[in-house]
């Protein structure tokens, strides 16, 4: 897959639309807000819900883990079929959430950014991202998703207290988020013919013939 700047795009819309949401009125930021009996009538915020921060180390925490996914994708430049992925997952992420009915509504990053990682993680480790040792960087950034969820247990506990931040923490979008980054990035490996497809992994380029001979492969 070629090498995109589009999954750094969307980095930079979801830093700078969450810091002006911040930063904007009352009444625009309830607009902005998903709820689960509003959202068919109100379906933009499936999108805005995630730019919407409820204090202030809730904001801090999501933009420090935005910064870190966009160093990473800086250094691996995802392609735009992954950039269509995590763009697809943001909204699917926030309805799954009807899943559990006593959420009643839902904001901050946290959801697609999990989404975000997983998709990187998987599309690593089918070497569909051309960079060096791609699957043991998937691995690793897929291992540390995976043990946060654990400890998490979203699917027993999709929304905890955090007494330390006074914030009700919706763990079930973290595990909705991580499911469909997951799913979006195995059918970007899936081709037309119904098979696995992958990229070989990054590789030294060949030396060019010259007057000291012909280099042979490895």
């Amino acid at each position: 897959m070629n090498r995109s700047s589009g999954w750094l795009l969307v980095c930079g819309l979801h830093g700078v639309a969450s810091m002006l949401l911040w930063w904007a009125g009352d009444g625009l930021v309830q607009t902005m807000i998903w709820r689960a009996d509003t959202w068919l009538s109100q379906p933009w915020t499936l999108f805005t819900s995630a730019w919407v921060h409820l204090n202030t180390p809730q904001l801090i925490m999501n933009q420090i883990a935005l910064g870190t996914l966009t160093a990473f994708a800086w250094v691996v430049r995802p392609s735009w079929s992954c950039t269509l992925a995590w763009l697809l997952a943001w909204p699917l992420t926030q309805i799954s959430l009807l899943w559990w009915p006593h959420i009643g509504y839902a904001v901050g990053l946290s959801g697609p950014l999990h989404a975000g990682s997983m998709i990187l993680a998987v599309q690593l480790m089918l070497q569909r991202i051309a960079v060096p040792k791609a699957g043991r960087w998937g691995a690793m950034l897929a291992l540390g998703v995976l043990a946060k969820l654990a400890l998490e247990q979203g699917w027993r506990n999709p929304v905890v207290w955090d007494s330390s931040n006074a914030i009700s923490v919706v763990q079930a979008a973290h595990l909705s988020g991580a499911a469909w980054g997951v799913l979006l990035a195995l059918l970007l490996g899936w081709n037309t013919t119904g098979h696995w497809s992958r990229r070989h992994a990054w590789a030294p380029p060949a030396k060019e013939k010259g007057s000291f001979g012909e280099s042979s492969p490895l």
